[in-house]
């Protein structure tokens, strides 16, 4: 089970939102590569960096910050990244950079067809992020629901190519109330991509409960405002997943 801090970029900011509110934002650090490089010191074996600015506006907002937090820590671990990924050129750039994965969200859905095309053009990097309430998903930085069922989406993206699927329940995003374990192990064990978890980490108790479920496909969890706020020790946490995972 691969614990995964997450970053997530406004302003150049490191910081964390509350249900996706880019008005309810929490700044955690003003310098985004040395947080990434607190996370690879503490034992962090992949990176996710989030671009927010990006997310609402469609196009990428934070280059600076992510650069830097490329060349701080991208040659050691993969470093991951989502947030208003619309064309093949944005793709191709951030992976020129050292990006080992992008993820596609609100493009997956809107254009399903330039998934299609982003996985054909850099096979094994590409990344699906599904945010649902309810089982539907949401577009547009959590602004939009859709009409569209995770699973569907999710069976029909796996037949294009894709690396794996990160999944977030946007109702905890943020919360610190848990995991949505029955609907993420149910997203998991439909799949043959990895799953990976997001949304409402707040103890060692939700590690647990996801170790569980690793063999139905779960296979790593996005750790956010409970690392920062401090209700879960990064390393401990990690340890305690491999000691499960064994």
């Amino acid at each position: 089970m691969l614990l995964i801090p997450a970053i997530d970029l406004k302003d150049g900011h490191c910081v964390r939102l509350k249900q996706g509110d880019m008005d309810d934002a929490t700044t955690f650090s003003e310098d985004p590569a040395q947080m990434a490089r607190r996370w690879v010191d503490a034992g962090a074996r992949r990176l996710h960096l989030v671009d927010l600015n990006g997310a609402f506006a469609g196009k990428p907002r934070n280059g600076a910050a992510i650069k830097a937090i490329i060349e701080e820590v991208g040659t050691q671990i993969p470093v991951q990244l989502g947030g208003g990924i619309r064309d093949l050129d944005t793709i191709e750039r951030y992976l020129d950079e050292g990006l080992s994965y992008v993820i596609i969200g609100t493009a997956a859905v809107k254009s399903p067809g330039f998934l299609h095309d982003a996985c054909s053009a850099f096979p094994g990097q590409i990344i699906v992020g599904l945010d649902a309430r309810d089982g539907k998903v949401a577009t547009d930085g959590w602004s939009k629901l859709t009409g569209h069922d995770v699973l569907d989406l999710a069976r029909k993206f796996q037949g294009y190519g894709i690396e794996g699927v990160i999944y977030t329940d946007i109702g905890r995003d943020g919360m610190l109330s848990g995991v949505n374990i029955e609907a993420t192990q149910r997203l998991a064990s439909e799949l043959l991509v990895p799953v990976f978890a997001s949304g409402g980490v707040s103890s060692m108790a939700d590690i647990e409960q996801l170790c569980a479920i690793s063999s139905d496909g779960v296979a790593g969890v996005i750790l956010g405002r409970s690392l920062y706020e401090g209700t879960l020790d990064f390393a401990a946490a990690q340890a305690l997943a491999d000691e499960l995972s064994d």
